[in-house]
């Protein structure tokens, strides 16, 4: 049966090789947009990008080969949950990223291709345009951590300091470091734009004994 891309033909019908070839060269097309999307202005993996650029395919061909059994389809949506919950972590645009290409691959799956590339330039002109223009992006946010000796009491040490360099500072977590002998403090700090941050390190050295001071973007620790 020839496939027609906006009705969605393979719906409860055994998909034929023509189709099936048909729908995965679509996906892949989908899967390297998706990639490209994903990696516009942002720092990512090699493998996050082959991931993106595959996995509308995997998710198509399964849609496929499972269209029509209710038990077979709760089975692989369950297959799904355990690799997403034994995989690590990651952060809210990478969970974005892979919604948006399993998105791409059920809606392929199912043989409606022309909606998945109504769907692709939608969702993905959307992101770029909010990528492109730093859409919820804080400049000022960043993560600081200090160590001191701990002979010294943490509790309103750099409260001056923090006054002058920033609009609002938040304790976050201390932990001991180096045998007990060092306490590490990590802050979220809002600067000031009128401020560099060098002259604010510069300060926060002063107090700490010139030990390391790290002032981040995120607090996996992207520094400036």
């Amino acid at each position: 049966m020839p496939l027609n891309f906006f009705s969605g033909s393979l719906i409860n019908e055994i998909p034929t090789l023509y189709s099936m070839i048909i729908c995965t060269i679509f996906s892949l097309v989908f899967g390297l947009a998706a990639a490209g999307i994903y990696m516009f202005r942002n720092k990512f993996s090699r493998s996050m990008a082959l991931t993106l650029v595959l996995l509308p395919a995997i998710v198509q061909i399964i849609i496929m080969l499972v269209n029509g059994n209710i038990g077979v389809g709760i089975a692989v949506a369950g297959a799904f949950s355990l690799i997403r919950f034994r995989s690590i972590p990651g952060t809210a645009k990478e969970i974005s990223a892979l919604f948006f290409a399993m998105a791409l691959g059920f809606v392929t799956g199912l043989g409606y291709i022309f909606y998945a590339f109504i769907f692709l330039l939608l969702v993905g002109g959307t992101w770029l345009l909010l990528t492109a223009f730093s859409f919820g992006d804080n400049k000022n946010i960043r993560f600081l951590k200090i160590k001191i000796p701990e002979n010294l009491d943490y509790e309103g040490l750099f409260d001056d300091v923090f006054v002058k360099y920033t609009s609002n500072a938040e304790l976050k977590s201390v932990t001991t470091s180096n045998m007990g002998s060092l306490f590490e403090l990590i802050y979220v700090v809002n600067l000031k734009p009128s401020f560099t941050p060098k002259s604010f390190i510069d300060e926060l050295r002063c107090r700490n004994g010139n030990l390391n001071i790290k002032l981040s973007r995120n607090s996996d620790g992207e520094e400036l």
